[in-house]
């Protein structure tokens, strides 16, 4: 049986220092620091069984490529400095003060180290065994440090120096201050906006390696760094491979790589078919790793995920989180294609697909249909989709049968049932014709919508003499609910529809707001971003804009299309309470329980002018239909009006005992 090999440096891929992944509310789950897989909570701190296991096999086989020693030299050995004093805790190394740990493998070990020469901060490899490192391993490393010095981008991590130093090969690159993908993700997947613009440009700078003859080949959240300017940067080329050179550094029968984000071909140890596709569906692996908090494909052992990712499709993105756009999920199940020519081509394509994506214009992908779905699992597994199509043939034949019997046996009954009626109540032409008039209008009411008017007419027709199944029917359904919309985790506190009438958004105590189709009741995006109970919730005039305001002190403006954010509107200190659009859409007045209520600006989110005069939290807020005027109401039991122009106050309203 196959033994698998995971990577020449991939327990400690992340050059940098990596911080604690973002905290949840769940409290018996922790996060794995190499692949964010989630852990229970009685599971040690550190790393989760599958990537432990990985790093026991890298160690293993290290020990199988080092030399037997005499004494084995390792970096806890080094000299202190002798004039670095205490900046340098852990000695020097060549040209650098070594400051801290990184990370550590079987093979190798990262510091966080001070070129002195210049007096930067630098990250510094080096591998463990020193001069008794084994030639493959020696190579490797070559392989790592050649492969990146090459590359210039400012979104991948750069090479500063690389040289031997007491038989010790290293080298020094870019310190990046900030967490992987797989840390930042933990639990939560990301918005898919912010998801796209991370893959897109990582995209981009694995173009550009491959532009320059370099294959990543180990792409997974665990190597894209996320420094603070919340830019991308590609890391560990460990596993890199010219283009153009035939030699892979692969042993017989072992797989390089990470399964969770490794393409078919690569799984399947073919490592001659291997190229610039096989870095796409890496990415696409990453993408749905943002978008839906776990790799595309999860098992109990690492032959299961192999076995997976050579037989097995993805779980469909959208079953994970309903509020990916269909357009995002078909870009990312393109990348992850089994078969290398139905993927993009090259990284450049899937970042120019993501950059249409983020300007909402028409991707060029064409999602898979369920016929094709079904079509490809059919290929997979013929024995069994013959034995399934026999049995739904034999399944449909009783049905057909059995259906027509019953719909004849029926229609007989239902004839002779009506002739009887008939005669027995003497009904004449005139009057079957006028149910029949009354059921085609009620028809014509429901598609309307106008349901007291198919009340109307059903209670009309009630003593009619003869009345079919139609009127029951009727009946029926003008008795039950038209739609529930269930998906809140907690109370609903506010609900307005769209001006066309086809979108519904509700707010909720859950710090969400959620956007429904009003005809379908099926939910479409999930606006999160607020940190407390969204209080109100409005769309724009023209139905393109989503107004929020929150517990929070904040006010929020999304997309109706994509739920990204496009503003957030701070100034108030205390709960809103209430939020208003003006009639043409370019003004915006929010009240609160600081007893002011506030106009900004829709366009750019910059604060006009307060409006300042009530003695208690402002509850409600309104613009006058030719946006002239504001009008607020107040726990203070007043209304005030107020020119929406200068902001000062026009008219007080009293004679409320209570608030307004």
């Amino acid at each position: 049986m196959l033994r698998f090999f995971f990577g020449t440096f991939g327990c400690f891929s992340s050059c940098i220092r990596q911080t604690k992944p973002p905290t949840t509310d769940m409290a018996d789950t922790n996060v794995c620091a190499e692949c964010g897989t989630p852990m229970p909570a009685y599971w040690p701190k550190g790393l989760c069984a599958q990537c432990a296991l990985t790093g026991a096999l890298d160690m293993s086989n290290a020990a199988g490529q080092v030399q037997p020693p005499q004494v084995l030299a390792t970096p806890d050995s080094l000299q202190p400095s002798p004039w670095s004093g205490a900046s340098s805790p852990l000695g020097s190394f060549g040209g650098y003060d070594l400051l801290e740990e990184i990370a550590r493998g079987g093979m190798g070990v990262v510091y966080k180290a001070r070129q002195r020469n210049l007096g930067r901060i630098v990250a510094v490899k080096m591998i463990l065994a020193g001069p008794l490192a084994g030639t493959e391993f020696v190579q490797r490393f070559k392989n790592e440090s050649a492969a990146a010095a090459i590359l210039q981008h400012p979104n991948i991590v750069a090479i500063h120096d690389v040289g031997i130093h007491e038989g010790r090969h290293y080298f020094s690159m870019d310190h990046v201050e900030g967490q992987n993908l797989g840390q930042l993700v933990g639990l939560q997947p990301l918005p898919p906006a912010k998801a796209a613009r991370y893959v897109e440009r990582i995209a981009a700078a694995v173009h550009y390696a491959h532009e320059r003859g370099i294959l990543h080949r180990d792409l997974k959240p665990s190597n894209v760094l996320i420094d603070l300017n919340d830019q991308p940067r590609v890391t560990d080329f460990g596993l890199a491979k010219r283009l153009d050179a035939e030699s892979s550094l692969t042993l017989t029968g072992h797989v390089l790589g990470s399964p969770n984000f490794m393409p078919p071909e690569q799984a399947g140890g073919k490592c001659g078919k291997v190229g610039r596709p096989s870095d796409v569906y890496a990415l696409g692996g990453i993408l749905y790793h943002l978008l839906t908090a776990r790799a595309p494909f999860q098992a109990e052992s690492l032959e299961g995920i192999i076995t997976q990712v050579l037989n097995a499709e993805p779980v469909s993105p959208r079953l994970l989180n309903p509020s990916i756009p269909r357009d995002l999920e078909t870009i990312t199940l393109k990348c992850l294609e089994k078969e290398p020519s139905r993927r993009y081509q090259t990284a450049q394509e899937l970042a120019d697909e993501l950059n249409r994506f983020r300007r909402h214009e028409p991707i060029k992908a064409r999602p898979i249909t369920p016929p094709e779905k079904l079509w490809r699992w059919c290929r997979r597994k013929p024995a069994i989709a013959t034995a399934v199509a026999f049995a739904m043939a034999a399944v449909l034949i009783g049905f057909a049968t059995t259906s027509w019997q019953w719909r004849r046996a029926e229609g007989n009954a239902a004839k002779e049932r009506h002739e009887r009626e008939r005669a027995e109540t003497g009904e004449s032409d005139a009057v079957r014709q006028l149910y029949l008039a009354n059921m085609n209008l009620i028809q014509v009411a429901w598609e309307q919508n106008d349901v007291s008017r198919v009340r109307q007419l059903s209670d009309e027709t009630a003593p009619a003499p003869g009345r079919g199944f139609e009127w029951f029917y009727w009946q029926r359904q003008i008795r039950q609910e038209l739609k529930t919309l269930r998906g809140h985790i907690a109370p609903v506190l506010c609900v307005t529809y769209s001006p066309d009438g086809r979108q519904i958004v509700t707010g909720g105590a859950d710090h969400t707001a959620r956007v429904w189709d009003a005809a379908s009741g099926r939910l479409q995006l999930s606006l999160a971003g607020h940190s407390n109970v969204v209080r109100s919730v409005v769309f724009s005039p023209d139905g393109r804009r989503i107004l929020t305001g929150s517990w929070d002190r904040t006010a929020r403006v999304w997309d109706a299309g994509s739920g990204e954010e496009i503003l957030s509107l701070t100034g108030h200190t205390a709960k809103i309470f209430a939020v208003a659009f003006s009639s043409n859409g370019q003004r915006i007045v929010t009240g609160s329980r600081d007893q002011t209520a506030r106009v900004w600006d829709a366009t750019s989110g910059k604060e006009l002018f307060p409006l300042k005069g009530h003695s208690g939290a402002i509850w409600s807020v309104a613009f006058s239909p030719d946006g002239g005027r504001i009008a607020t109401g107040s726990w203070d039991g007043t209304a005030k009006l107020w020119d929406a122009a200068t902001g000062n106050e026009v008219r007080t309203l009293r004679g409320h005992d209570g608030a307004v």
